[in-house]
């Protein structure tokens, strides 16, 4: 983080400082809010739960190296009193991104899905100094926090911005006003909250809007809702895709035993072959989505296709493949899931078997935030997934399992419901064998990665099932 003295830290955030013994001290380090995270020179975040306030937890964080908590009431101990921890956490971040980072450009990534994946792509291949959203802290506390993992030499902050609401992604660019904004896709994560597809759509394009004349929105040319987002912004426009009108796009593509795309990578400058190192033919336009940022950033196709095949995937659970030592591929897709998701998962796990001694076992849970959709979602997912003609399709859970068993059976399909995950570790203890394939995906509240986690134990069981 760019060093800033506590009374400085107060000023921006229009804040006071209270049992501070040194107002000069300086936080040199990211602000953080679990305290078990804090180091000499950080900024602790005392924010309140529907579980937990962060308030009692500031003596240890400050015990550990914190120089002082940020706190909407005082605690006996260093702190910057505020009315709102995250408004003024917002602030922080906004003075720093304008005065602490210098000409750090901004890249900021939004979609229904594949922002994670394509954040990783985009970090990867940026030259210079970059720093990323960690995991998946997108929203108005993980963004700011990104800006503070930043300092002086910071050359990119790609950030990844998540939106439950229209207007959220509005907030969030004006902590970070962006250089480049990317929309991967219009699907239907969050419909229950949103409403619609259109919805969704004027919440993401929210992302574009912000840009100056002089940004730059890199559009994907496959979807519509995004391609006509073109209309919301007065900045230049590259598209990326499939279709041959896209100014970044991928030809030849192919999909190996591993489920790892490769294909040419044609802009108006040229082409070069790409081999991907992530699983999934989704990953063709993430990768895509990078490859317009590289180029924007004056890399050439040779270049922008040698790191796009270098760059590994770096967050968990998305496409997570683990070989056992038996030889049986484990695929954890468990952070989260929604019907695009589900299928792209699927088609995956397809792509990975068709040999002899391989079988596809789909481990499938709740895909949640689908509102009036759901029962009709589920039902959907659960013919995509007979209609590949898996080996087996195992459904964990109660209401939402039995939907997709539904619809699995509408089409001749068969599928093995199963109450928990426990239920699932014990029937998969008895029928797996080298060469399976299992993917395991469901939304993050239905905690599957514990079944894959447990199917990687020499002893396995899920905890917390």
């Amino acid at each position: 983080m760019y060093p800033m003295s506590l009374t400085h830290i107060a000023n921006v955030v229009g804040g006071r400082l209270a049992d501070v013994f040194d107002p000069e001290a300086l936080v040199t380090q990211p602000a953080l809010f679990d305290s078990r995270d804090a180091v000499p020179g950080s900024l602790f975040l005392a924010l309140t739960g529907q579980h937990t306030d962060g308030h009692a937890y500031a003596e240890a964080a400050i015990n550990k190296g914190a120089v002082a908590a940020l706190v909407t009431r005082p605690v006996g101990l260093p702190a910057i009193v505020v009315d709102d921890v995250l408004t003024a956490f917002g602030r922080l971040g906004r003075f720093l991104l304008h005065d602490g980072l210098g000409t750090a450009k901004v890249v900021a990534i939004t979609g229904s899905a594949g922002k994670t994946s394509t954040k990783d792509f985009i970090a990867q291949v940026l030259p210079g100094t970059v720093v990323s959203t960690p995991q998946s802290f997108n929203n108005e506390i993980g963004l700011p926090l990104t800006i503070t993992m930043g300092d002086n030499t910071t050359d990119y902050l790609v950030l990844e911005m998540g939106a439950r609401h229209i207007g959220d992604i509005r907030e969030l660019t004006w902590i970070a006003p962006p250089d480049i904004s990317v929309i991967t896709n219009v699907g239907t994560a969050h419909v229950g909250e949103f409403g619609s597809r259109e919805n969704i759509a004027q919440a993401k394009g929210e992302i574009v809007e912000a840009l100056q004349p002089d940004g730059l929105a890199v559009l994907n040319a496959d979807d519509p809702f995004v391609r006509d987002m073109h209309q919301r912004t007065q900045a230049r426009v590259v598209t990326y895709g499939l279709t041959e009108q896209a100014t970044v796009r991928a030809v030849d593509v192919t999909i190996d035993g591993q489920g790892r795309a490769s294909y040419t990578l044609t802009t108006p400058e040229g082409s070069a072959r790409v081999q991907l190192q992530f699983v999934g033919d989704v990953q063709v336009p993430n990768s895509l989505a990078a490859a317009a940022v590289a180029r924007a950033a004056g890399l050439s196709v040779e270049e922008s296709a040698a790191r796009l095949s270098e760059a590994l995937p770096r967050s968990r659970w998305r496409m997570e493949t683990t070989i056992r030592a038996d030889g049986v591929t484990i695929v954890n897709d468990a952070y989260n899931a929604n019907p695009h998701s589900m299928r792209h998962s699927l088609d995956a796990l397809a792509s990975m078997t068709g040999g002899r001694d391989q079988r596809s076992i789909a481990v499938l849970g709740r895909m949640n935030e689908l509102g009036d959709d759901a029962r009709t979602a589920h039902e959907e997912i659960g013919r995509y997934a007979a209609e590949l003609d898996l080996d087996q399709i195992l459904l964990v859970g109660e209401e939402e399992a039995g939907w997709m068993q539904s619809g699995v059976r509408s089409i001749g399909g068969k599928a093995v419901h199963l109450p928990d995950q426990d239920a699932a570790l014990d029937l998969l203890h008895n029928i797996l064998r080298s060469g399976d394939v299992v993917l395991v995906k469901a939304s993050r509240g239905v905690q599957l990665q514990q079944l894959a986690d447990a199917l990687l134990q020499p002893n396995p069981r899920p905890t917390g099932a």
